[in-house]
């Protein structure tokens, strides 16, 4: 007959550990047999800014301004070559001989007109070239549209400075638009959405 053990006795059995008997496992090592939750990531920290999807509305403001600029400045070139045109005819129609001083000034008028219609033709197929790279076109296309904007933005100063000197209302309201015209292509190239465009991968 066995008697319940006097806890009170020094010389007794020590008291079983609990879970009857069998010993406890310690936890697992993290890491041996079991998958490791990985480390929190800080939102944004260590990834690429994300690429648009679709252009954006600064970029296709500046991309449909491009069209209409380009469009104006064909028109402007026909306007001078064509006007280049019937001077140089009216003043051979004149009858006046090569050395008259008329003659001389209306060829020279002929030939300015000319010049200006043939810049007015490049700047038209810049504008409509920049233009049509949107889609497609990378940095490059970003840095000529800036660098195109800010040289274009001189002449849009320069007429405003001088319709304000001498009271043109005309100039003034050209010089405005054009130099607004200016800052929106700069600041659409310059922002993050623009730059984000054009660096996009493609593939």
């Amino acid at each position: 007959m066995s008697y319940p053990p006097d806890p009170n006795n020094p010389y007794g059995q020590p008291p079983a550990a609990p879970g009857y008997g069998y010993p406890q496992q310690a936890p697992p090592a993290p890491g041996y047999g079991y998958p490791q939750q990985a480390p929190p990531v800080a939102p944004g920290y260590g990834y690429a800014p994300a690429v648009p999807q679709s252009m954006p509305g600064l970029v296709m403001t500046t991309r449909v301004l491009l069209f209409i600029v380009g469009g104006a400045q064909v028109l402007l070139a026909l306007a001078f070559l064509i006007g280049a045109a019937v001077a140089n005819d009216a003043v051979n129609k004149s009858g006046a001989s090569s050395d008259d001083f008329i003659s001389s000034i209306g060829h020279a008028a002929a030939g300015i007109a000319v010049v200006i219609g043939i810049v007015w033709a490049l700047a038209a197929t810049l504008s409509i070239t920049l233009g049509a790279k949107f889609g497609r076109g990378g940095n490059g296309v970003r840095i000529t549209t800036i660098v195109y904007a800010s040289i274009a933005s001189l002449f849009g100063l320069i007429d405003l400075v001088g319709g304000i000197s001498q009271k043109v209302t005309v100039n003034i309201v050209f010089g405005l638009i054009w130099v607004a015209i200016c800052v929106i292509w700069i600041t659409a190239m310059c922002v993050r959405d623009g730059v984000n465009w054009f660096n996009r991968p493609r593939y």
